[in-house]
């Protein structure tokens, strides 16, 4: 008596996706499978050496305008299974209808709602003028490097002539549904510490951890004051304010023998709203005010800031905006905290918003005991099958002739 979409889902979550050796292949399948039933049209498409994008196309009565696009990631994170109630990849359903496995939130949810929501729009004898395409992309949860960075960059993304796209969002808690029109930028920055190496047993001058004592100092400090600022001011949320956690630490050969070098990691998620030149020059006068021979080299230094209006008099957002008012949907526009690859594709310069309807659900992304409720999966098929409808028959825009 399951539901034939919840099936489908549970049938998603078993497919092994997890990194380091996520099942690819198999999750391709399956998808390009559902795909085929549907009467969707499919390319695949290799962006580097084991790692394909799939893409699946429901074609507009107006192939010229821009088209709307529904993008997910196959890939999901570790588990440790001693943790977990139920086996991570059996998407166990318990007698309250929750769906456990890692995943059922992040992102594979999402990407079964898109397919359903168009199963349900195909069945109704509907079409639109604009062109949905669903995207799946490998490789999210590292960093979409191997995924949608190169994808964007390609003539096959440029081929797919973006309107508007949507990717992932995340629970809520309450009653309202999340939605984020634009990311804080990471930064993963190393600084390094030279001293003075000698005995162990010496008051010795000049030490690396002299200055990477200064250095942390400045660094845990600033985290502190963003931490207050976010705990003082109810009005904010996470993606508003930067946070700052020190993620690594390395150095010394013996207990016996001072280090001559010393190395720190940092991991800085930066709001759009903060200026990225005067931020990187407060991370050089904190590292010049510890003392000579220390520098800092990054890692990652992500400097796109673009955000998606949320204004009414945007035609994308008008469309999405007044579905949700019309299902009485509460929403709660917000700065994404971490990284997801709708970065990548506001950076291309399409508009993009993160969302993933699940409300009065616990945020358990990452997580141990990943679960999703049946019912609140299903009302997602219904509320995408009404954006669908609404955004993909948004009028030609001036641009579009």
């Amino acid at each position: 008596s399951e539901n034939s979409s919840v099936t489908l889902f549970r049938e998603y979550l078993r497919i092994d996706t997890v990194h380091p050796k996520p099942d690819y292949d198999a999750a391709v399948q399956f998808l390009e499978r559902v795909g085929t039933d549907l009467g969707l049209s499919c390319q695949k498409v290799e962006v580097c050496q084991g790692r394909v994008v799939l893409i699946l196309t429901w074609q507009g009565t107006n192939p010229r305008l821009r088209s709307i696009l529904l993008n997910s990631h196959t890939d999901v994170v570790p588990v440790f299974e001693e943790h977990w109630t139920y086996p991570p990849f059996e998407a166990v359903k318990d007698s309250q209808g929750n769906i456990y496995a890692r995943g059922a939130q992040d992102m594979k949810c999402v990407s079964i709602q898109y397919l359903e929501a168009i199963r349900r729009l195909k069945a109704e004898g509907k079409s639109f003028a604009r062109t949905i395409h669903l995207t799946f992309v490998p490789d999210e949860e590292v960093g979409g490097h191997k995924g949608m960075e190169m994808f964007v960059q390609r003539p096959e993304f440029k081929a797919l002539n973006v309107g508007f796209a949507m990717d992932e969002g995340l629970a809520s808690p309450s009653d309202t549904f999340s939605v984020f029109y634009g990311e804080r930028s990471p930064w993963w920055i190393k600084v390094k510490c030279m001293g003075s190496p000698g005995h162990g047993s010496r008051f010795i001058s000049n030490t690396a951890a002299e200055k990477m004592h200064k250095v942390i100092n400045s660094f845990l400090a600033f985290r502190e004051s963003e931490k207050q600022r976010l705990k003082s001011d109810s009005s904010l949320t996470l993606g508003d304010v930067t946070s700052l956690n020190m993620t690594m630490l390395e150095g010394g050969v013996s207990f016996n023998v001072v280090p001559s070098e010393m190395a720190a990691s940092f991991d800085i998620r930066i709001p759009p709203t903060v200026d990225l030149k005067a931020f990187e020059e407060q991370v050089a006068t904190w590292c010049r005010g510890a003392g000579d021979g220390v520098t800092y080299e990054f890692h990652q230094k992500c400097m796109d800031q673009h955000i998606t209006s949320t204004d009414e008099s945007d035609p994308w957002w008008k469309a999405f905006s007044g579905v949700c008012r019309d299902m009485k949907l509460q929403l709660k526009l917000e700065i994404f905290p971490a990284a997801t690859d709708s970065r990548y594709i506001r950076a291309a310069g399409h508009p993009a918003i993160g969302f993933s309807p699940m409300n009065r659900t616990p945020v358990l992304l990452h997580d141990h005991n990943e679960f999703l409720n049946e019912q609140v999966f299903l009302r997602g098929i219904e509320i995408y099958a009404r954006l669908l409808t609404a955004l993909a028959s948004v009028p030609p825009l001036p641009a579009e002739g």
